[in-house]
C-alpha cells in the first residue's frame, strides 16, 4: 500500500505550509498548488496553478485520498474595488476551477475540506454566533456566501465535503501573529477601539488537526465553525498576548489612529482589527472534539516557546 495523498489547493502561505508538514510527518503524500513556490522548502510536490483555470495539474487530483482548498488572496489589504473583486474572485474562481479538474478525472478525490471564514457571521457586537446563526452583511458575508455556494456547485456527489468557517489562525511563523506580535512587543499592544469586539481564534496545531479530520473521519460533513472554545475580546486578546510576549505595556489604540495608522502604515484593513465576532462551534463539541489549546494564555505560551526553540 503506496502512502495517501493529499492536494492543497493554494498551499504556499502560511496555513498551508504547516498542514502540509503535519501530514507530512503522518504519513502522507502531499502535493501544494498554487500560483507562487512555497517561500520554504519542505517535503511536498509542488505544482504551480493560476487559481482560475484547469491544466496539466489536475493529475494530481486524479487518485487522492483528499483535496483541501485554502485558495485565496489575503484580506490582510486596504479594500480598493479592485483588492474586493480579486478577494472575491480568486476564491469563487479556484473553487469552481477544482471541480471541473474533479469532473475531468477518472478518481476523483474522496474528500475535499473547504477553507471558509467566520467572518461570514459579519460583526455582531455581542452576539455568539454558532453554526446555526445568522449570517451578516458587508463585504466578507457576501465572499463567504459566494466562496460556499460555488464550493456546493463544484464539488463532486462522491465526494465527502466538509466546510470550515476559520476565525484568526495563531502559530509560530505567521498567521494572525505575524501583525499583532510585533506591534505587542513594542508597547502597541494596548485595547483597540472599543476593546469588546470578539476575537474568534484557534492555534494552529488545532486548525491543522481539524483539517485531518476532515480529510479522514467519514462521519465528518456539512459546515462547522474552526475556532477555539474559549472566546476571548480584543481587549482580552491583547492583554495575554503583551503576557505571552513579555511586554507589561501596551498603549491604547482609538478608533482614529487605527484607522491611521493602518491606512498609512500597516497599508491593510482598518475593520480587520476594529470589528469581530464572537463564534463557538455547536457541532465540534456535539461531537467530542477536544481541542489541544481551548484556553488563550497557553496557546501563546505555546507558539512563543516554539518561536525560541
Amino acid at each position: 500500500m503506496g502512502k495517501k495523498r493529499v492536494v492543497i489547493a493554494g498551499g504556499s502561505g502560511f496555513l498551508g505550509r504547516s498542514l502540509a508538514r503535519f501530514l507530512v510527518e503522518r504519513e502522507y503524500q502531499v502535493v501544494v498548488l498554487s500560483r507562487s513556490v512555497p517561500s520554504t522548502d519542505g517535503p511536498w510536490r509542488h505544482i504551480a496553478w493560476d487559481g482560475r483555470t484547469c491544466g496539466e495539474w489536475l493529475h494530481a487530483l486524479d487518485g487522492a485520498d483528499a483535496v483541501v482548498n485554502l485558495a485565496g488572496r489575503t484580506v490582510d489589504c486596504i479594500k480598493t474595488p479592485e483588492h474586493c473583486d480579486e478577494i472575491l474572485r480568486s476564491r469563487v474562481e479556484s473553487t469552481l476551477a477544482l471541480g471541473d479538474a474533479c469532473r475531468r478525472v477518472a478518481s476523483p478525490p474522496k474528500a475535499w475540506v473547504q477553507m471558509s471564514t467566520a467572518h461570514i457571521y459579519g460583526d455582531p457586537p455581542s452576539a455568539v454566533c454558532d453554526e446555526d446563526g445568522a449570517l451578516g452583511y458587508g463585504l466578507a458575508p457576501t465572499v463567504g456566501r459566494a466562496w460556499e455556494r460555488a464550493f456546493d456547485q463544484a464539488k463532486p456527489e462522491s465526494a465527502r465535503g466538509v466546510v470550515l468557517r476559520s476565525g484568526f489562525v495563531i502559530g509560530a511563523g505567521g498567521g494572525a501573529l505575524g501583525r499583532l506580535g510585533p506591534l505587542a512587543r513594542l508597547g502597541l499592544g494596548g485595547p483597540v477601539g472599543c476593546g469588546k469586539q470578539g476575537m474568534s481564534w484557534v492555534h494552529s496545531i488545532d486548525m491543522n488537526r481539524l483539517l485531518l479530520r476532515g480529510i479522514e473521519d467519514e462521519s465528518m460533513h456539512g459546515v462547522y465553525i474552526a475556532t477555539a472554545p474559549n472566546l476571548a475580546s480584543s481587549r482580552a486578546f491583547m492583554r495575554a498576548l503583551r503576557h505571552a510576549v513579555g511586554m507589561p505595556i501596551g498603549l491604547l489604540a482609538p478608533s482614529f489612529l487605527v484607522r491611521l495608522g493602518a491606512a498609512w502604515v500597516l497599508r491593510t484593513d482598518p475593520e480587520v482589527a476594529l470589528y469581530g465576532r464572537y463564534c463557538v462551534s455547536k457541532r465540534l463539541k456535539e461531537e467530542g472534539f477536544a481541542f489541544e489549546f481551548p484556553e488563550l494564555g497557553p496557546a501563546l505560551a505555546d507558539i512563543y516557546a516554539r518561536r525560541r526553540t
